[in-house]
């Protein structure tokens, strides 16, 4: 049996968390010993309107646990609302020690239906929000030597899902924030991953049919928990979390094809290649863009 893992002295944020996943995650952070900024604005699946009673129901369900908790309401849509939402956290408990970059809203059409205003608004709270979050939290992270981030992706960003471009774009995104915070934070003791649950929740539940029935949001939990934990020493990395499977996604390269040192190939060269440009029986995951630099060192040199 292994340690159990707690959050004594942890301050946590979780964004989105009236319902849904970010209500999960607080709630058994909360249970685990950290203090919790409950965010959320409280608004439709859409992202308009707001309400305040979502957060300030989780915020009464962790202080019924006998967790110590607060609401905010500041939308991580706009800069100075990620500001307030750390305000908050520093202000109340004196600093952030984990950022779960969980809020989101869906606006889906197919691309050529798709207006701008659509566009923006999605990435307005999932990647915009991420960082308009995560940017002062980073700086206080840094001061202190410690923190945990997780970057809520998805498998639409990843590997893609009809109607969903302006959501797959901004999911996407997240996980190269979650690469570069994991490479700079990395001597600050700050580690960033990122996950794509495939969970029930109020914004899914019209797309996932039968499934939904197996894919309790509280299956993601225990990943997307343990991340957060000291215990955790994993950064630089994207999982997967739904209906009790947990795995990993990685992005690879392979050897490729080599024209050879100073040689220019011919269009025709690249199609008689394409099997070995394509051929992924060999693989590296590359930690950042210097190791895919050095496999084309390693080919000049032979």
């Amino acid at each position: 049996m292994s340690d159990t893992i707690t959050f004594d002295g942890r301050v946590a944020i979780v964004t989105g968390a009236g319902g849904g996943l970010g209500r999960t995650y607080a709630l058994e952070l909360a249970r685990r010993g950290a203090r919790v900024v409950v965010n959320d604005l409280g608004g439709a699946v859409d992202g308009t309107g707001s309400d305040q009673t979502a957060a300030a129901k989780v915020v009464a369900e962790i202080e019924a646990l006998g967790g110590e908790a607060i609401p905010n309401y500041d939308s991580v849509a706009t800069e100075d609302g990620g500001k307030a939402i750390v305000q908050a956290a520093v202000d109340a408990f004196g600093k952030v020690d984990i950022v779960i970059n969980n809020a989101g809203i869906l606006r889906d059409k197919s691309f050529s239906k798709m207006t701008m205003e659509e566009v923006n608004a999605v990435i307005d709270v999932h990647l915009r929000g991420a960082f308009h979050v995560s940017l002062p939290a980073f700086q206080v992270m840094r001061e202190n030597g410690y923190g945990r981030f997780v970057f809520t992706s998805s498998a639409s960003g990843l590997f893609g899902n009809f109607g969903q471009t302006n959501y797959g774009a901004a999911k996407a995104g997240l996980v190269g924030l979650s690469n570069v915070l994991a490479i700079e934070g990395a001597k600050y003791g700050i580690l960033s991953n990122a996950v794509a649950p495939i969970a029930r929740t109020r914004m899914t539940e019209d797309l996932l049919g039968p499934l939904a029935e197996y894919v309790a949001p509280e299956l993601v939990t225990p990943l997307v928990v343990y991340l957060c934990s000291e215990a955790n020493q994993y950064t630089h990395q994207i999982f997967t979390a739904g209906g009790g499977r947990y795995g990993r996604v990685f992005i690879a390269t392979n050897p490729g094809w080599f024209a050879g040192k100073g040689v220019v190939p011919t269009v025709e060269d690249i199609a008689a290649n394409m099997d070995t440009i394509r051929d992924i029986g060999e693989y590296v995951i590359p930690e950042s863009n210097t190791d895919e630099i050095m496999l084309l060192g390693q080919k000049l040199a032979e």
